[in-house]
């Protein structure tokens, strides 16, 4: 039985979920994983980096429909989205297998669901306090006519995305260990509680 420690951060937009991540990895020295897995998905099926970025970001109905429009079944009858979906689940349970990680995002909770030593968090925030990150932050695209609409924009396509392909609600709080106002706590004081909470519960 694999008993590797995964850490997998679902996150709305513009709370801080992938710095809380890296710190994360970064005290437990173990790898971590949020872009890089849609590089080693696109090396090893030879898709297109960019279309596991559209996956990942733009998983709508508008683009499941604008994939099929485009005659996306493969031949084994399984659509691209899915294709795409299961290439990236498989190296996601590949870096799990391998070691201990950190894994942002990507429906990591629910690939990884039979890790017998994996703590699941959600990273959320009042709609104040991620406009404020986003506009000081430089890690943020914001696409839409106003910071609002950008995040409520992003938060349902990520939405979407990961209750297609769990047939769970995301950021419910009963499919998380945690789920944490790190609008509130700061990105700090949010990897010190995810930390004291692991540490408490292996011991």
């Amino acid at each position: 039985m694999n008993n590797n420690l995964i850490i997998t951060i679902g996150r709305e937009y513009g709370t801080g979920g992938r710095e809380i991540g890296q710190k994360l990895a970064l005290r437990l020295g173990v790898p971590f994983y949020d872009r890089e897995l849609i590089t080693r998905a696109a090396k090893k099926t030879g898709f297109d980096e960019k279309l596991f970025e559209q996956l990942d970001k733009r998983a709508t109905n508008s683009f499941l429909y604008s994939l099929t429009m485009f005659g996306s079944v493969g031949l084994n009858g399984m659509s691209l989205t899915d294709q795409l979906y299961l290439a990236q689940s498989n190296i996601i349970r590949e870096m799990a297998e391998d070691s201990s990680c950190v894994i942002v995002g990507r429906c990591a909770d629910h690939v990884l669901r039979d890790f017998p030593n994996k703590f699941d968090f959600f990273i959320h925030g009042s709609i104040e306090d991620r406009v404020k990150r986003v506009q000081t932050c430089g890690d943020y695209v914001i696409e839409g006519k106003t910071p609002e609409a950008a995040l409520e924009k992003m938060d349902k396509q990520r939405s979407t995305y990961y209750n297609y392909y769990t047939g769970k609600v995301w950021g419910k709080c009963d499919h998380y260990d945690l789920c944490i106002n790190a609008g509130r706590l700061g990105v700090e004081y949010s990897t010190d509680i995810i930390l004291e909470y692991i540490n408490r519960l292996k011991k």
